[in-house]
């Protein structure tokens, strides 16, 4: 049976009650269910409670659905218990959701045409009742889309109450019914309203924490909503530990969670440092393993967790030519590492006369990563160190000093170039010599090894690591790492015959029988040159002498023999600490009558302390702008020419 109003009766009238309110409003109930089927006439028996509100609604008749005018019953929440006690979670969540709301008699006015307060009729959540009611039905719940998720939470006390626990979800059917009539043309006296906005998904759920993941969006600039320890470790291999971090988790408060979530959410490897921290810490004194030291061991952890450092050390012999290679890519960058070095050193003897045009190409081949930490020169002697421009604030100052082993000084031609530096708490030396030149002079070549050591003035103002070790008369006992590297001459004892038999007899990398004949190799195991020194293992060509622009060896009336003058040998006052991982030539550089040498480093770092003088981000900065310049200006050119090259590019049809 239906009301005049249109809207179909049941035996139990679907309001909302509480345990207080709910017998007067059946009451209510009850006599309006007797007045309407009085005026009605008996239309019909009433559809059973179980019939969803949409099914109901078709059974009435279409003209009378057009003209029929709809008086708004709108559910009120029932009325919170009297009993004092300590109010649950639910409830605490359900009271700020209701300072939301506008007063009661704007909800119950049916010409009321603000869209807010009919969005809240049409979704009035009732509170969590003390009581526990029983569960919604499955077509209840398909039909009240827009009733509140607190109105259909279950509860099994209903059982006990019989038809109460129906009350509940019919209310939600009524508003979710009149919500719809509202908003359609059966409406008659007030204006038209807009149909509410639904969420295509459900929301996600709100924490207490003030710093929840759904909320700390504004600072993240990564795609993927990952944990902080987590991208870290998965990403840098490592997660950092520094003592500001560590404080801001110790605390628990709230804002210290929030603060330390926001700064963490934009997935930066530098961690937070509170002020505090910062009063406390000194840039430039400090001792050794000292907290917050800026070369102690908390920062050695937070940039190299392992402790060790990657470097690129190479030479050549330029034989004084002007033009250079066109790419230096397959010399600095081999493919077959997987990744770049954290430093580079190359050395150079007999040089291009425009060493600045020489520096401003190795820049422009490693590119913005990198900068020139120092170079220097002793006549045809270049050498250049990259370093990893992070890591520039952790080096002492650089310092360098050269030895002339030709009788007259002024031709420097022949001599040695060295340049020495701190890295954290580890000392390194470079050398890079050019000695004495000819198949027979292996004595002066020793005699030029001697010299060096003795005359190189290193180092000058920064302190040795462990002086205990070092020695007056050899400079390379006073550091820790020594790489020493050029052309030091050293030829191969046999005739050119029997070493183009057997490079013939072996073209890959099997040269252990010429290897028998190394000057050097024989010289290095009585230890009369390099004393402590070690070099890795050979599995390359010789690098001189070939034909200028040609794979071929010395084809000329001299007919040199092949042999290994380009080498590179290291040593270390802590065994182990240096472990050689490459060993190599670069054979498609030509432009010289020698072969590129380069080998690629493992080397352990110590932490230090920073009462020494430090460089301070100190770096060539016009090289720096000029190499990065050139390098895009290139680039740009290589892409129009692409370009140029699709546009005119013509298709035949034959």
């Amino acid at each position: 049976m239906s009301t005049p109003n249109g809207f179909p009766q049941h035996s139990r009238v679907c309001l909302t009650r509480s345990m207080e309110g709910g017998a007067v409003q059946d009451l209510q109930a009850k006599k309006a269910g007797k007045a309407a089927r009085k005026e009605a006439g008996g239309e019909g028996p009433p559809p059973k409670i179980g019939t969803p509100i949409s099914e109901t609604l078709k059974l009435l008749p279409e003209e009378f659905k057009a003209n029929m005018k709809i008086k708004s019953i709108t559910p009120r929440p029932p009325r919170k218990p009297r009993l004092e006690r300590a109010a649950s979670l639910d409830e605490k969540s359900w009271r700020k959701w209701r300072r939301f709301r506008t007063s009661q008699e704007s909800l119950t006015d049916p010409n009321e045409t603000s869209s807010s307060s009919g969005s809240l009729q049409e979704a009035s959540p009732s509170p969590p009742t003390r009581g526990r009611a029983s569960p919604c039905s499955p077509c209840c719940q398909q039909d009240s889309l827009h009733s509140s998720p607190d109105a259909l939470e279950a509860s099994p006390a209903g059982k006990s109450r019989g038809g109460a626990s129906d009350l509940g979800k019919r209310a939600s059917e009524i508003s979710s019914a009149f919500g719809g009539l509202l908003r359609g043309k059966g409406f008659a006296g007030g204006k038209p309203r807009l149909s509410q906005i639904m969420p295509a998904r459900p929301l996600p759920p709100m924490e207490l924490n003030v710093a929840s993941h759904s909320l700390r969006t504004a600072n993240r600039i990564d795609a993927d909503c990952l944990d902080y320890r987590h991208y870290s470790q998965h990403k840098f291999g490592r997660v950092s530990s520094s003592l500001s971090d560590s404080k801001l988790q110790g605390n628990g408060t709230l804002y210290d969670n929030c603060s330390t979530d926001s700064m963490k959410s934009t997935f930066s490897v530098l961690t937070p440092i509170r002020a505090k921290d910062v009063r406390s810490r000194s840039y430039l004194e400090g001792s050794l393993l000292a907290s917050g030291a800026l070369m102690g061991a908390e920062e050695l952890s937070r940039y190299f967790p392992d402790r060790n450092i990657g470097i690129f050390v190479a030479t050549w012999n330029m034989q004084g030519q002007k033009e250079l290679p066109v790419n230096l890519d397959d010399f600095l960058l081999p493919t077959d590492p997987d990744f770049a070095q954290d430093m580079y050193v190359i050395g150079v003897q007999e040089g291009c006369p425009d060493r600045r045009e020489w520096e401003i190409r190795l820049q422009e081949t490693l590119g913005p990563h990198y900068v020139l930490l120092h170079s220097a020169a002793h006549g045809v002697l270049y050498m250049s160190v990259f370093i990893r421009r992070d890591l520039i604030w952790f080096c002492s100052e650089v310092e360098y000093a050269t030895v002339t082993t030709r009788i007259v000084s002024q031709i420097k031609t022949k001599g040695a170039l060295g340049i020495c530096f701190t890295f954290f708490g580890t000392s390194f030396l470079f050398i890079t010599s050019h000695f004495t030149s000819g198949d027979s002079k292996v004595n002066e070549r020793k005699l030029d090894y001697n010299k060096t050591i003795q005359a190189l003035t290193l180092p000058k103002n920064v302190p040795d690591t462990n002086p205990y070790r070092s020695s007056s008369s050899d400079v390379t006992t006073r550091f820790d790492e020594v790489f020493w590297f050029g052309d030091f001459n050293f030829r191969l004892n046999k005739d050119r015959e029997t070493v183009d038999s057997i490079l013939n007899q072996n073209p890959d990398s099997d040269v252990s029988k010429l290897l028998v004949y190394d000057q050097l190799t024989s010289e290095m195991s009585r230890g009369s040159i390099f004393k402590g020194f070690q070099e890795a293992d050979i599995h390359f060509r010789p690098s001189y002498k070939f034909d200028i622009g040609k794979d071929s060896y010395d084809t000329t009336s001299k007919q040199r023999t092949p042999s290994y003058t380009d080498r590179v040998v290291f040593r270390s006052r802590y065994k182990g600490d240096i472990q050689a991982l490459k060993y190599s030539s670069c054979p498609v550089i030509k432009t010289s009558d020698h072969r590129p040498v380069f080998a690629l480093f493992r080397v352990k770092l110590r932490p230090g302390r920073d009462n020494i003088p430090l460089a301070a981000g100190q770096f060539d900065r016009d090289l720096y702008l000029i190499g990065i310049r050139r390098r895009t200006t290139r680039e740009l050119q290589k892409r129009l020419e692409q370009k140029d090259q699709r546009s005119s590019s013509i298709c035949s049809i034959s």
